[in-house]
């Protein structure tokens, strides 16, 4: 198997490297894994890509690419110019906290799956959410790690795939805890928080110019049940089914009531 992998924290992320393992274990002895990843963070772009300026690219070690980019340029540049031959699998991740509820659509990890879906090749999007009970760990990641390889091989065998337009790909947040206390797989639709909408905040520097963090809110707060969030501070690493399509179905139908002829 021929598996690339990417992320939005940048390719010297820890969680990247805790990926690469998984990857590793996936592809096995006689597998390929390529690690094409931006050279600095890329976290909250999104699905963006570099459509009017070209990327530059570079080669860092074996079949390992730094690329000043997103992580969908980065998804593009592999299957289109990096890897050497079909691409199986791509794995995006392992994200430095949640990428549950509204944060999935800020996300450059799901960015990552989503271009790979839209290129029809199979891809997983993998977070670690962060909170009091693995922050303080020794490896944070210890959830991810343990039970990673697991959830993607679960995904490969069971899972469905494909699609006759927009192909599915797969959202899996690992809960934030230790591996031992981690649960098993949750089957969840996306959440809403309802308080995680993004805000900035000013401050003036010394010379009087004035700045603007943006920033999120408070993550540990359940969703309603039977989605991400929930499951995830419930103990479960939720795996959620996606598509590009942002349709609303429902909508569309009460619409076509009162708009068509």
């Amino acid at each position: 198997m021929r598996i690339l992998i990417t992320n939005d924290d940048g390719i010297g992320a820890p969680g990247l490297a805790v990926l690469t393992e998984i990857a590793g274990d996936i592809a096995g002895p006689d597998g390929e894994v390529w690690t094409v990843a931006p050279a600095f963070e890329q976290s909250g772009v999104g699905h963006c890509i570099n459509y009017v300026r070209p990327t530059l690219i570079s080669s860092i070690g074996e079949r390992r690419i730094a690329v000043e980019g997103s992580p969908a340029d980065c998804v593009l540049a592999g299957l289109g110019h990096v890897v050497d031959g079909p691409v199986d699998l791509v794995l995006s991740g392992v994200n430095r906290g949640n990428n549950s509820g509204e944060n999935t659509v800020y996300s450059g990890t799901i960015g990552a799956a989503m271009e790979a879906a839209l290129q029809g090749v199979p891809a997983i999007a993998l977070s670690q959410f962060y909170g009091p009970g693995n922050v303080s760990l020794d490896d944070p990641f210890e959830s991810a790690r343990a039970h990673g390889g697991d959830a993607v091989r679960r995904l490969l065998a069971d899972a469905p795939w494909g699609g006759d337009t927009y192909q599915l790909f797969y959202n899996v947040n690992f809960p934030p805890l230790s591996a031992d206390k981690t649960r098993g797989l949750a089957a969840v639709a996306q959440g809403y928080r309802g308080h995680g909408r993004m805000g900035v905040t000013a401050q003036t520097s010394p010379s009087g110019r004035e700045y603007l963090w943006v920033g999120g809110s408070a993550q540990g707060e359940p969703t309603a049940p039977g989605t991400d969030v929930a499951a995830n501070v419930d103990g479960w690493i939720s795996v959620t089914p996606m598509r590009c399509d942002l349709t609303d179905r429902a909508a569309l139908d009460g619409l076509s009531g009162v708009l068509d002829a």
